[in-house]
């Protein structure tokens, strides 16, 4: 089997002969759209802080030279600039031609178009987030109507990248702190349930496959993102949700979870034996030579404090153990 066979093996439970995996040759190959936006790069302004633009306009600071940052400003302030703010134009066809490119240089791999959200991501990072959760709970058919903008523009996005010929969308799209989901259930599934559904029916009518990424504890939408349609969630911390509740949802669809070993409990024991544990844990419990999990890695070593070896311990295992014929 090829990466790309056994990524869809994976994703479909139907045997593939190895855990897939984004590390050592990795499976997949990412792509990114050539749309004209917002974005620079980070620079550094003063001798603690670099500040950036994203690709819609918003000021992101940090106060290292590695982290992600966060939203310092936002491009949109009152209700008025909702309708008046203009979004890049993501509809032109020959912005995702590095897609067919990156499938031509990796004609065995499965091939990955990474997006910037889906809705919530998005919408969040115009007005801070903090910031946004009051608009949602008092301004919300404002809100709502610059929802169903992001979505029209979401739906360009999937459309070309199906047409350039990628197996799967990719978004980051964090909903947790690490205590519990940022909004009311109730409220994600009246306001955003929806959203997820109509993207994810896009996507699946186009022929392609949806992966979504989330920090934090989200156990409350879980089964939501499901039944919406997401394929794939992939979480840097599996123990935050636990691994036999992860476990348990498989049973509710065929979900694919791609994870590290834990990034912020497990690796940070540097505990080789842990770790190695935790790796044969997630196989054994999600993967089980039948599909439904993919072995991660967590690239940024340095933002979370440790030397790669620990995370090669986990590579080791995941590929030692990850065998068919280890669950026959």
């Amino acid at each position: 089997m090829n990466s790309r066979e056994i990524v869809m093996s994976t994703l479909e439970y139907s045997g593939p002969e190895r855990v897939a995996r984004s590390f050592h040759d990795s499976d997949i190959a990412g792509c990114e759209y050539t749309v004209k936006t917002h974005a620079t790069s980070w620079e550094k302004v003063d001798d603690t802080r670099w500040e950036r633009i994203d690709e819609w306009g918003n000021v992101w600071g940090r106060v290292d030279p590695t982290s992600k940052g966060e939203v310092v400003k936002g491009v949109l302030e009152d209700t008025e600039d909702y309708d008046a703010y203009e979004f890049p134009d993501f509809s032109k066809f020959e912005d995702y031609k590095t897609a067919t490119e990156c499938k031509a240089q990796n004609p065995d791999k499965w091939i990955v178009g990474n997006m910037p959200g889906f809705t919530f991501n998005i919408a969040r990072k115009l007005f801070k987030l903090e910031n946004y959760f009051v608009k949602l709970m008092l301004e919300r058919e404002q809100i709502h109507r610059l929802h169903d903008r992001i979505d029209e523009m979401l739906i360009d996005m999937i459309q070309n990248y199906a047409k350039a010929g990628v197996d799967s969308i990719m978004f980051p799209e964090d909903w947790g702190t690490q205590l519990q989901t940022l909004i009311n259930p109730k409220l994600w599934h009246e306001e955003f349930y929806p959203r997820f559904k109509r993207l994810c029916g896009i996507a699946h009518d186009c022929g392609i496959k949806v992966f979504m990424h989330s920090c934090g504890a989200i156990g409350a939408i879980i089964p939501g993102l499901i039944d919406a349609g997401v394929d794939l969630l992939q979480f840097d911390q599996p123990t935050l949700h636990g691994i036999d509740t992860l476990a348990s949802y498989q049973g509710r669809g065929k979900i694919t979870f791609w994870c590290p070993v834990d990034i912020q409990k497990t690796l940070q024991t540097k505990d080789e034996q842990k770790i190695r544990a935790e790796a044969r844990e997630l196989l054994d419990k999600l993967w089980k030579g039948k599909g439904g999990f993919m072995a991660g890695y967590y690239e940024d070593n340095e933002s979370i404090g440790l030397d790669p070896k620990w995370q090669e311990y986990a590579c080791d295992e995941f590929i030692k153990r990850g065998r068919k014929e280890n669950y026959i």
